[in-house]
């Protein structure tokens, strides 16, 4: 997951390839909590993995739940049989909605019954979402419910003493057009009640989203629950409900992240190219799959199957549309997106729900969307988009908003004819609520020209730091990074393994032709082997160094190697440190730095990390050799060691690392598109 305070897209060419869709957030957070009410262990098989499951499952923990991570990822939840074996607890929900409307009415319930004293809250932006409509169905039943903060919103204070009634006798209200969390809050939490009689939950104006209603309905019936419905606005709960572990279930895919995807097939899968999404398909119980039908209104072609969907370009531009997305509230941001790509406006109405969201979905989806050029209209419930007719670089803020990040990434596949732009993504990481490799992803499927991906390259002389240097801006950046002294490094650890002499060019240059070398990520990151064989203490050595720098002047090795350092470009950018990075490699990178450390400064430093590991050293011996390598690294004939011309020459004999990198992101910033980031 990208961490970076921001995360430049350059302009992306084409899409094509296979993703597989993270567990369905809504779907995993109700499974969750009926997983602890329930009676028995349940199994959960991919389950999702983000910020909101995982405050859920701090709260179960913290309630009494046996949790439990098998070894073969499925997460084993033994549930409380309706019963409170914790009776005070302080909950912190995060920003997840999933679990404090649904926590907040089964604890009201519990505490009520049983007794107990819970305090629920979240971040700031969590208590500025209502709730008020779910208290007010719950206080006539007799719930004690304190406001901790503003009326109607959390935090919240719940409390009861054991043998304490419900009010049940009469039909419970809740009102439906602000948020389809409240009915389904109710509807998991009344179970717990319904020993003595039916329980009639019937619904106050206009139900929105009723699919996600139709999620819960469907895995209550999973849990041994089996509500009675008529059409939308009354829910019946039979007599005698009790919820029953169903062993084992399985998480579908989230429709709603399959969205995007969709949004990506239709504006970049061409050419015979095609986007697969794994995880979700024409058997989904989520209602976001309803997105399809939207995205081939606007012209995507999509191909569907059980688990599965396979999206091309089809119509193109796109259609501009006219939608009351009211049924598919959380996926209908994508289409406007798409709406960047469609000829004439795209209407999406329906939609007042976005503004008590994890932002006001509709104030931002405005703002940003003309950052890129667009011309936006909105209103109390709705938002109409029309493509820009001159698209600019946009630094889009997201809100600590997922599905804002998300959205607006797909801005990076602008225009085929014109001008290219790219796109900044400020907070990237806020897609961990829901899809924390999102932007991984993203980045396995889509295209880019060489041309359009940023690089930095930095150059300098043996133990100048350009290898620390360019780590560090690397992962202040999100940029891949390319280590090209590694490489000449892995080619003389091959020689010695296989008896090549540092002087047969021939031989040397078939080795680096066939380099067998892997470079870790995530939790691999930093570690490299070669022919299978962790290589990465040993390209360290001194004696590794000294190979490297023999087999670097034949110019048959470094042609055999070119190739392979200019693969590493790619989305969204790279740093690249070496000796020859921005004179041939990369001539065309847009920020080329040469460090012009001393070669006595040089000395120290490397006399200072040689002995911090108890190696015996000698600074005059060290001094010697970083001159001569430096003398036979400029004379050589082939790359020899010199600044670009364009380059920006920086000494950083006095300063620290962190200062180093801080000059060379400045420099940066100086050189794209979107000024500072706020």
């Amino acid at each position: 997951m990208f961490r970076t305070p921001f995360l430049d897209l350059p302009p992306m060419a084409g899409a094509a390839g296979t993703v597989r869709l993270p567990g369905s957030k809504s779907i995993s957070n109700r499974v969750l909590l009926l997983a602890g009410l329930a009676d028995g262990t349940t199994r959960v098989h991919d389950l999702l993995a983000s910020d909101d499951t995982r405050v859920m499952l701090d709260a179960l923990r913290a309630l009494g739940c046996g949790i439990a991570h098998d070894a073969d990822g499925t997460l084993a939840v033994t549930g409380l049989g309706g019963q409170l074996s914790v009776h005070e607890a302080r909950l912190f929900l995060g920003n997840a909605g999933t679990a404090m409307r649904p926590l907040a009415a089964a604890l009201a319930v519990l505490a009520t019954l049983q007794g107990g004293d819970f305090e629920l809250s979240g971040v700031p932006r969590m208590h500025e979402r209502p709730i008020g409509d779910l208290v007010d169905a719950l206080r006539p039943l007799g719930c004690t419910i304190e406001d901790l903060g503003t009326p109607g919103y959390p935090p919240l204070r719940l409390r009861g003493s054991a043998g304490d009634r419900l009010a049940l006798e009469r039909a419970i209200r809740v009102r439906g057009d602000v948020s389809s969390q409240f009915l389904t809050a109710l509807l998991l939490a009344l179970p717990l009640a319904a020993g003595e009689r039916d329980l009639v939950v019937e619904v106050d104006g206009e139900l929105i989203s009723k699919p996600y209603v139709e999620i819960t309905v469907n895995l209550l019936a999973r849990f041994g629950i089996a509500v009675r419905r008529d059409g939308w606005q009354r829910f019946t709960i039979p007599q005698g409900s009790c919820y029953r572990s169903p062993g084992d279930i399985h998480v579908e895919g989230d429709a709603s992240s399959a969205s995007y995807f969709v949004a990506l097939g239709a504006i970049a899968a061409c050419g015979g190219d095609a986007v697969r999404i794994e995880g979700v398909g024409s058997d989904s119980i989520q209602g976001d799959i309803r997105f399809v039908e939207a995205a081939q209104a606007m012209g995507a072609d999509v191909r569907t199957g059980p688990g599965w969907l396979e999206v091309r370009r089809g119509r193109w531009p796109l259609a501009g549309i006219t939608l009351d997305a009211n049924h598919i509230p959380d996926a209908a941001m994508t289409l406007a997106a798409m709406a960047l790509y469609a000829e004439g406006p795209t209407r999406i109405e329906g939609i007042a729900s976005w503004r008590v969201k994890e932002t006001d979905r509709i104030a931002a989806m405005a703002a940003e969307l003309r950052r890129v050029g667009a011309t936006v209209v909105e209103g109390t419930d709705f938002i109409e988009v029309r493509a820009p007719e001159t698209w600019q670089p946009a630094e889009i803020r997201t809100y600590d908003d997922h599905r804002m990040a998300m959205c607006l990434s797909l801005a990076a596949f602008n225009p085929t004819v014109g001008a290219k732009v790219p796109v900044r993504i400020l907070e990237p990481h806020c897609v961990a609520k829901t899809f924390p490799d999102y932007f991984e992803a993203l980045f396995g499927l889509a295209r880019a020209e060489p041309a359009e991906v940023p690089v930095i390259t930095i150059d300098g002389p043996t133990a100048s730091g350009k290898g620390t240097l360019a780590a560090e801006v690397a992962a202040a950046l999100g940029y891949a990074l390319l280590d090209s002294g590694a490489l000449y490094r892995a080619t003389g650890i091959a020689a010695t393994w296989d008896g090549v002499s540092p002087d047969d060019e021939t031989a040397l240059a078939a080795l680096a032709e066939r380099l067998d070398l892997r470079f870790g990520d995530g939790a691999d990151a930093g570690r490299t082997w070669l022919r299978g064989r962790d290589i990465t203490d040993e390209l360290r050595l001194e004696t590794s160094g000294l190979m490297a720098s023999r087999v670097s002047v034949w110019p048959a090795v470094r042609a055999a190697l070119h190739a392979l350092q200019q693969s590493f470009r790619r989305a969204p950018g790279l740093v690249a440190d070496g000796r020859d990075m921005g004179t041939v490699i990369f001539p065309d990178a847009p920020l080329k730095v040469f460090l012009t450390a001393s070669a006595a400064q040089r000395a120290e430093r490397r006399y200072k990390q040689l002995i911090s590991k108890g190696i015996s050293a000698n600074i005059d011996d060290l001094r010697a050799d970083l001159e001569a390598r430096d003398m036979r690294d400029r004379s050589r004939s082939v790359s020899p060691l010199k600044p670009a011309e364009d380059a920006l020459e920086l000494d950083n004999s006095a300063l620290s690392i962190d200062d180093s990198v801080a000059q060379v992101l400045d420099w940066w910033r100086q050189r794209r598109p979107f000024g500072r980031t706020a």
